[in-house]
């Protein structure tokens, strides 16, 4: 019976370890957090806050900028980093706390984003800034981050904001 058992589950794991994903099958959202994503530069972060645009979506406040192609080749779409403030929570714990469930939240909702800006060479470096006060529920920030990224997308990427022709008058 033992043995009956471990052939059938050999033969019915081995073709699923041997499958690979086919280029024709579609794209599942990825929903990791790589090192090429996150933005780690001083003076890039810098940028943001003297010459970067922003626009904030309570309790969140996105600070960003358009870095050039050649910038990074093969980069991330965007690179993200997460601030808030000491003067609002004064232990390190709770910070750290908020700044988790902030990233956590942009895990989940990137792959919105990174959809429409598929064909496209663009690359971004988003700033989030915590404004709250207090510590929020996991909920409100997750929609919060939904919000944001929409209202980015709406804003910046959609064809609307982008006519065609890099933004040269038709003649």
């Amino acid at each position: 019976m033992n043995l009956a058992v471990g052939i059938w589950l050999l033969a019915f794991l081995l073709p699923l370890r041997s499958a690979k994903i086919s280029p024709t099958s579609p794209p599942m959202a990825d929903f990791t957090f790589k090192k090429a994503e996150r933005l780690k530069s001083l003076k890039v972060i810098g940028g943001l806050f003297k010459g970067g645009q922003s626009f904030g979506v309570y309790p969140l406040r996105l600070f960003w900028s358009e870095h050039p192609p050649e910038a990074e080749p093969g980069g991330a779409p965007v690179q993200f980093t997460v601030s808030v403030a000491k003067k609002n929570f004064k232990s390190a714990v709770a910070r750290n706390r908020i700044k988790r469930k902030v990233r956590e939240a942009w895990r989940l909702n990137k792959h919105r984003l990174y959809r429409k800006l598929e064909g496209t060479e663009r690359q971004f470096a988003f700033l989030v800034l915590f404004v709250a006060k207090e510590d929020l529920p996991m909920a409100q920030i997750e929609k919060a981050m939904q919000t944001m990224v929409h209202l980015f997308f709406k804003k910046n990427i959609s064809p609307a904001a982008n006519p065609p022709g890099d933004g040269q008058p038709l003649s």
